[in-house]
């Protein structure tokens, strides 16, 4: 495998480490809809001994689909994760995110190459200028805005507001000047929530639900109303902590994130099978125009990976896969790729260890050459 089918895609957040001492869980032996995937057991096994309590690949192609997962969905329990699971998405809210805006660019609302002032006039200010970030960089991550937010400032009940979000960041030094690097931003896709909010005059979750979870029959799918903290049943609990050799160290960090800090960057949740669904409807062209659908896949240098809200990977038995990662405090990590044949792959994990991510790119390029065989 190549250094770039390796190559771990960037993520919402990192995890939480912290010290309070859990049992070791049992494995569970890897399972599946269907005899075989030998190799995509292993690599998924040798994943899971690096990251969360659990793990688990759902993928197929348009004949069927199999399951598989190692450790365990629950500490404390010898269960498998199932493919139709709730957990938090992280970033791959991201291309929920750009595929609305990519519609409202199919509708003459928004142009890609236009600055964002002239749709949020006021918004983009202090040490970013709005009349020279474009849509585009926004949505690719070459505006230069700063990654995270630091020190916004809640609602009275604990919530955060995407107007407050943005205004925040205004005073953080920027990465770089707008188009001249690459350099991922949270930030960035904060501001695009408000772009669709501006377009539409709806809420952002309204929007992306009625634009493409509703359309979709992404009925595992759902964008969080403020303060709304669990996930619907059934669900994956995610765990914060880590491994010490051959120890772990996790607790339950399922609800300890308000997801409005997320919002448009990272705050949905979904199940393995919706997200193969989603991304298989992206790229057959269900979702967006041909026309727009190339500007999603139209990468930049250095290393050509990334479009907009959309990351390819090269995978070892040739070709290309699309989709993207995410990760929360919430404890979850999760990627979905998917191929122009069909094929598809979604993984997921109960703890967010940073250092195992590289595998996880593995696993699915496992099972997608699997596939292809």
């Amino acid at each position: 495998m190549t250094s770039k089918t390796r190559r771990s895609l960037t993520g919402v957040a990192g995890g939480v480490v912290l010290a309070v001492t859990a049992a070791v869980a049992t494995p569970v032996a890897a399972v599946a809809a269907q005899d075989g995937h030998a190799a995509t057991r292993a690599v998924l096994d040798r994943y899971q001994a690096q990251a969360g309590p659990g793990a688990a690949v759902h993928a197929g192609d348009a004949t069927g689909s199999w399951t598989l997962s190692s450790g365990t969905a629950r500490i404390g329990q010898n269960r498998p994760i199932t493919a139709t699971e709730h957990f938090r998405i992280g970033s791959q809210t991201k291309t929920f995110t750009a595929v609305v805006v990519l519609q409202l660019v199919e509708e003459g609302r928004v142009a890609l190459d236009s600055p964002i002032g002239q749709y949020l006039p006021g918004v983009v200010t202090g040490n970013y200028d709005g009349a020279v970030i474009t849509v585009r960089q926004l949505l690719q991550h070459t505006s230069g805005m700063v990654r995270d937010i630091r020190d916004a400032a809640p609602n009275p009940d604990g919530s955060y507001s995407l107007a407050e979000l943005v205004r925040s960041a205004m005073d953080e030094p920027a990465q770089f000047a707008p188009g001249t690097g690459l350099g991922y931003s949270n930030v960035a896709y904060l501001v695009l929530g408000l772009l669709v909010e501006r377009l539409t005059g709806r809420p952002v979750r309204d929007a992306i639900t009625e634009r493409v979870i509703t359309p979709l029959g992404l009925t595992g799918t759902s964008f969080p109303a403020p303060g709304t903290r669990a996930l619907a049943d059934p669900y994956l609990p995610g765990y914060v902590g880590g491994r010490l050799g051959p120890f772990s160290f996790w607790t339950d960090g399922t609800t300890n994130t308000e997801l409005t800090f997320w919002s448009t960057a990272g705050a949905m949740a979904s199940t393995m099978v919706d997200l193969a669904t989603f991304y298989r409807a992206l790229l057959d062209g269900r979702v967006l125009s041909a026309a727009a659908l190339a500007e999603m896949r139209r990468t930049i240098a250095p290393d050509h990976s990334y479009g907009l809200g959309l990351s390819r990977v090269n995978l070892s038995c040739g070709g290309e896969a699309w989709g993207h990662n995410g990760a929360l405090p919430t404890g979850h990590y999760s990627i979905t790729l998917t191929t122009d044949d069909g094929r598809y792959a979604a993984l997921v994990t109960n703890g967010n260890v940073v250092t195992s991510r590289p595998v996880s790119i593995e696993v699915l390029d496992t099972a997608l050459c699997e596939g292809a065989a």
